[in-house]
């Protein structure tokens, strides 16, 4: 359900025109990590704005674990993409997928990517990438077997559901940086066009 909530008093926007009153963005997932990342970076990012979020189910149209960059990249795109065209009407859309991608050692480190679109006459495309992190051998060892993190998390961390919670990240960190936290930055970075519309926008025509 849509969830309506004020900007807090850390952030700011520092564009030059003033921020909107109020701001509409649909998330392409009901997961409640992806949904409260949205809203907690547009409260740090528009803290005067009055701020409305939706979750909606869209694919991301790549494998349920993205297994490359670009994979994982294009999941989040698909993901903003689909959603800007089967749920109109919103002021801005997330997409964020979370991927893994071995390096020259054979070790899986972990990541997500985050796309924020905004369709209309004044379109915006912008990502950002979260930081990354290692994955012990016991995950590596199930996901190379074809288990998708989230599964691969709850068979070795024994629990259930952990990536609609505090995810590996926040497992791997003792409670230190949990998944929503982990996204909040990226998504923020993402926003920047948003916040700088002046440094960002096309140049006008003469």
């Amino acid at each position: 359900a849509p969830q309506n909530l004020r900007g807090g008093r850390h952030g700011g926007v520092m564009n030059a025109s003033a921020p909107p009153k109020a701001l509409s963005a649909c998330v392409a997932s009901t997961n409640p990590v992806k949904v409260n990342c949205a809203k907690e970076s547009l409260r740090q990012c528009f803290p005067s704005t009055e701020i409305t979020v939706v979750g909606q189910k869209v694919p991301s149209g790549v494998p349920d674990q993205p297994m490359s960059d670009a994979e994982t990249r294009q999941g989040a795109l698909n993901r903003a993409k689909g959603a800007l065209h089967a749920h109109p009407g919103h002021d801005m859309y997330f997409g964020i997928e979370g991927g893994i991608e071995e390096d020259s050692s054979k070790v899986m480190h972990c990541f997500a990517w985050i796309v924020v679109l905004r369709g209309g006459d004044r379109p915006v495309e912008s990502a950002s990438r979260t930081s990354t992190f290692a994955l012990p051998e016991a995950i590596m060892s199930l996901v190379r077997g074809g288990m998708e993190l989230g599964d691969a998390d709850d068979e070795v961390f024994k629990r259930r559901n952990s990536k609609q919670g505090d995810g590996t990240v926040g497992h791997l960190t003792n409670g230190l940086v949990d998944r929503t936290s982990y996204y909040v930055q990226a998504a923020i970075l993402a926003l920047i066009p948003f916040m700088q519309e002046d440094l960002y926008s096309p140049p006008k025509q003469p």
